[in-house]
Order: C-alpha cells, then structure tokens, then sequence
C-alpha cells in the first residue's frame, strides 16, 4: 500500500470512527474533507484539495473535538495560496499561508448534534407545555414575535416562518420562543436556529422547542445540526440543555473574502 493510500485510510477511519454520532452526519462530513486529493496529512492536521467543494465553501477548516484540524480547499485556492504536495505543513502554516494570500475565514462555529444514544431518548419523549408547530396561518403571530425582538437576536438566530419546519413555545397565548429549520448542503441534515423572547428567557422554553423540532426533523428522515458563534455562551449552554453533543468547530471562508 502507498503512503499516500496508507494517510487517506488513516484519516477516513478516523472520522468514521465517532460512535457517537450517526452514519449520515460522520458521511457528510467525510465528503467535504476526505474527498479529493490529500495534499498533507499527519496524525493531526489533514489538508485536501476536493474540487467538488462550493464556491461559498471553498476554504473550509473543522476540528473535531478529539483535537484533530481537517481543511479542504478547492484546486483555485490552494495555487492562489502556493499549496503543493510533500510540503511540510502545520495547521499554524497553513492559517499563515491563507492571510498571506488575501483568505478571509468567516469565524468559527460550534457544531452540535445528537448521540444516538440521546436520540433515541429524544424520539421516545413526550414534552409538556404549549407547543407546536407553525404554519403560514400564523403569520400574524409570528410578526408579533419578531417585532419583540431586538434587530441583533433576529440577524443571529435567523429564525423564519417561511424556513422548512418552524415550531414555537407560548405562554398565555403569545409565541415567546421559536426554532426553525432548513435542510443543510442538500444532506439529510436540518440546520437550525431559535430565538426566544428577552423577558421570558430562563423559563425552559428555548429547550422545549428545540427538541421539539429536532425530533420532528428525525420524523421526517433528518438529523438536527445546532450552530453557534464560539462566544455565544447562552446558545451553546441551551445546546447542552437540549441533549446535543459537540461534534466540532466548523469556519469557512468569509463571502467578503477577495479569493
């Protein structure tokens, strides 16, 4: 066996190997960074170029929570960056190298999802409370709701009434918190965000309506992804609140970036 098949076999039983997490979200992952050509690899930090990726994701970077960095890049990229085979690289380097070449990364984010063991405890639970979903119908409601909202909660949590599946949590009869969802990079993974109201924060709401509609998502064939900025400290207590398990941290390239 080449060293070069020997290093891809290594990384893909690597990131096969989370029993945590399900074949589709370790499948998805594999795709966007052990498809392609490896250009660098040790036991921590793995480059590929995949020619397949995006043009909104043409510079990605993840690490898992076993410390390992993978990034993916696309052949345009990596000569823009002075990216070539047997060039001894670090995760330092590599970062080092994209500044040089004008690469913005947009920011990390923590990505979160289900164990299967926390799944299948999620699908066999009976929540209580004044839950379900939303629907077109409740416009009226809905526009109650954003307009409670500070402009800053709606631009990050980008909830929407008109997103795939949309669930809210009231309390005497006004929508106080609200997630919605959208079918990730056309995977069976469903991305989603939730808002809750200021003044009624702490009161287990934005955790009801998280599992709510994450056990919808697995109704419905798809695995629930949470994302959060790195310093957004309540978004990711409310993910450990709801059951979900950090998978890793995920930054791509910024839209503003010129290459």
């Amino acid at each position: 066996m080449s060293k070069e098949v020997n290093i891809m076999t290594n990384q893909q039983s690597r990131v096969k190997n989370m029993p945590l997490f399900s074949q589709t979200i370790t499948d998805f992952w594999r795709a966007q960074f052990l498809n392609g050509d490896v250009l660098y690899s040790d036991e921590v930090f793995t480059v590929v170029i995949n020619p397949d990726l995006d043009e909104d994701s043409r510079v990605m970077v993840l690490e898992t929570t076993d410390g390992r960095v993978m990034a993916a890049l696309t052949p345009a990229v990596a000569d823009k960056v002075g990216l070539y085979k047997r060039q001894d690289l670090s995760e330092s380097t590599f970062r080092r190298k994209l500044n040089e070449a004008g690469v913005t990364l947009h920011g990390a984010d923590y990505v979160f999802y289900f164990s299967e063991a926390d799944k299948n405890v999620l699908l066999q639970e009976n929540l209580e409370g004044d839950l379900r979903q939303l629907t077109e119908q409740d416009d009226t409601v809905f526009s109650e709701f954003e307009s409670s909202a500070s402009e800053q909660d709606l631009d990050d949590a980008q909830v929407e009434l008109d997103h795939w599946a949309v669930f809210g949590s009231f309390e005497q009869n006004r929508l106080v918190s609200a997630a919605s969802m959208y079918p990730w990079d056309d995977a069976q993974i469903a991305d989603l965000g939730v808002l809750t109201l200021t003044s009624f924060r702490g009161k287990d709401h934005a955790r009801k309506v998280v599992r709510t509609i994450s056990k919808y998502a697995y109704d419905q064939g798809y695995e629930p992804q949470y994302r959060c900025q790195l310093d957004n400290h309540a978004s990711t207590a409310l993910a450990k609140a709801a059951g979900l398990t950090l998978f890793g941290k995920w930054d791509v390239i910024s839209p503003d970036s010129p290459c």
